[in-house]
């Protein structure tokens, strides 16, 4: 295995000290030590001579895997950013540096937190690292390699270590008190590994990390005059979209500022702690509950060093899942495709070839170029048969006009009880969880009314907040149910804390599918749960109020009666030729 040299950071290094560098790669230090005399000596000569400091990554079968001229924040190397371990492992590679001191350091019982900067112990902390061991350089110092003299360059040696759980002060790492290097040397490396990774998984139970399991970690932003406590019911609502996806959530995190960061969406400060926390709990994943710009999204993966989502970006996910008809399918891919355009273009249209002219030729297509080609003529042909959908839809409600049917479309926020009442309302087996978006594909029923009228009811995919606007546009045909519905049954989940906030939702849902003047019928689902001075606020607050239990069957008698009354005032005629 040859390591890598990266020399971005120096200018005017001599081609001696360029070949010493390169002849460092080459050296192997034994599997149970921190460090060697040997090794420190060369590191802390190199760093004198050049006047940089060096970072060198070590793994842990001691091979010298990549040298940077630099701080650990300035390695760039896949191995410690690509690869995710769960939180009863460390990820295997270790970062020795130099760092070049104005006075010498001299080796006391203790350590100052100073002596380590806090870049660096984040850079141990996000990247998960075995440890980090600092060579303190004395600029001052004359060197020798005679038998028996130490380097006089490497004055002590400061090393610390991440540990399971944050300490008193809220500190995710130890430092060790500081040391010479030959005291460093006699150190058991692997003893230390086993013992601090046991550790590790002893404290794990909590955060089991099963096969192929996404592990979340939440992030909102409270603007300026924004409630708090609003953003916390935002976040609770993400926290169960997350579990709908199959994702366990860890923790959350939250900031107050004026606006998003135009780079990171979060303060740069924020971003660090962001880092840290995914490490400590072993996460594999950030959603953050607004829409991202693409490049907000790839800046703040680039931090933490795992996949970033928005809430778009989730639900669209949890749509993905749910859908299992071909037009249901057809319709997300179409929604996932819009969202994703744009964020494959990066840098915007400038890159591309297409257009002709000066600084636009080339020898063809890109690979981006053809990325975007593919996608816009797939959404186009997913256009197309969107419109044939719709197309087809439209007959199938003018079949339903010809045998003079009332039409009464069931709609509402997610897991309001929808789904659950069109099984008690006409005996069906539509698939039921207390889940969000459970249902997604729109299911046709037939009911008896208590005249002995027959009634079409349509169950409606279920509304949000934040509803994403390509799955406004792609799942337009199905919603247009609930436009060209002659009643509309807006389900509400009478027990949820949030109950106005969600049918503002659904309001403005309707409002944007033009469909706020159709008769509307309000029912109050899962009423045993609420209690009754509550129950009584909200019905004074909601228009033609039904009380119901969807799950117990309770009042939905009073409610086919209710769907009977507004029959009989919009569309007699249909009402009258359907019984």
């Amino acid at each position: 295995m040859h390591g890598k040299l990266d020399l971005a950071k120096a200018k005017g290094l001599k081609k001696s000290e360029i070949k010493q560098l390169n002849r460092l790669l080459q050296q192997r230090i034994p599997m149970d030590k921190i460090v060697t005399i040997d090794l420190a000596d060369s590191v802390a000569e190199l760093s004198h001579t050049t006047g940089y400091p060096l970072s060198v990554v070590v793994n842990r079968r001691g091979q010298v895997v990549n040298i940077t001229v630099g701080q650990p924040s300035d390695v760039n190397m896949p191995e410690l950013r690509g690869v995710r371990v769960g939180p009863g492992r460390l990820c295997g590679h270790r970062i020795i540096h130099t760092h070049i001191v104005k006075k010498p350091t001299i080796a006391v019982a203790g350590v100052d937190a100073s002596i380590i900067s806090m870049e660096n112990l984040q850079v141990l902390a996000r990247n998960r690292l075995d440890l980090l061991a600092q060579i303190e350089v004395d600029p001052g110092g004359t060197f020798s390699r005679s038998r028996g003299e130490h380097s006089k360059f490497a004055d002590a040696v400061n090393i610390a270590h991440l540990m399971p759980g944050r300490d008193s002060e809220g500190k995710l790492w130890k430092l060790l008190p500081s040391s010479t290097v030959r005291t460093a040397q006699e150190d058991n490396f692997e003893d230390l590994m086993d013992s601090l990774e046991a550790e590790f998984r002893k404290q794990a139970p909590g955060l089991p990390v099963a096969e192929g399991e996404e592990r979340a970690i939440l992030v909102g932003l409270v603007i300026d005059g924004t409630d708090a406590f609003q953003i916390e019911d935002e976040l609770d609502e993400l926290a169960q979209l997350a579990r709908s996806a199959g994702a366990t959530v860890c923790e959350r995190l939250m900031q107050t500022r004026k606006m998003p960061d135009p780079k990171y969406f979060l303060g740069a400060g924020k971003v660090q702690e962001l880092a840290l926390i995914v490490q400590e709990f072993g996460a594999n994943l950030v959603i953050v509950d607004q829409e991202l710009s693409a490049n907000q999204q790839k800046t703040l993966e680039d931090v933490v060093g795992v996949k970033v989502i928005d809430r778009t970006e989730l639900i669209l996910d949890i749509f993905a899942q749910r859908a299992q008809t071909r037009e249901g399918k057809l319709q997300v891919e179409l929604a996932q495709l819009q969202y994703l355009y744009p964020r494959l273009v990066g840098k915007g249209l400038s890159l591309s070839r297409l257009g002709g002219g000066i600084a636009t030729r080339g020898p063809g297509e890109t690979k981006l170029e053809i990325d975007r080609r593919r996608i816009r003529d797939r959404i186009n042909f997913l256009e197309k048969e969107a419109d044939r959908i719709k197309t087809h839809r439209d007959t199938q409600r003018r079949h339903r006009t010809d045998e003079n049917l009332p039409v009464v479309a069931i709609a509402g926020y997610t897991n309001a009880g929808k789904s659950t009442l069109l099984n008690a309302l006409t005996k069906s087996n539509v698939n039921v969880e207390n889940k969000l978006f459970a249902t997604l594909d729109p299911t046709t029923r037939r009911t008896v009314l208590p005249d002995y009228s027959t009634v079409l009811l349509v169950d409606t995919v279920g509304f949000i907040k934040k509803l994403p606007t390509p799955l406004v546009a792609a799942f337009r045909a199905t919603l247009e149910e609930v436009k060209v519905a002659d009643v509309l049954l807006h389900v509400i989940d009478a027990s949820h804390p949030n109950v106005m906030d969600h049918i503002a939702s659904v309001y403005d849902v309707l409002s944007e599918l033009d469909a706020i003047d159709r008769p509307i019928i309000t029912v109050l689902n899962k009423a045993e749960m609420v209690r009754s001075e509550d129950l009584t606020w909200i019905i004074a607050q909601v228009p033609s109020p039904v009380i119901i239990s969807a799950s117990k069957r309770l009042g939905l008698g009073g409610l086919l009666s209710r769907i009977q009354e507004i029959i009989q005032e919009v569309c007699p005629q249909r009402q009258k030729n359907s019984a």
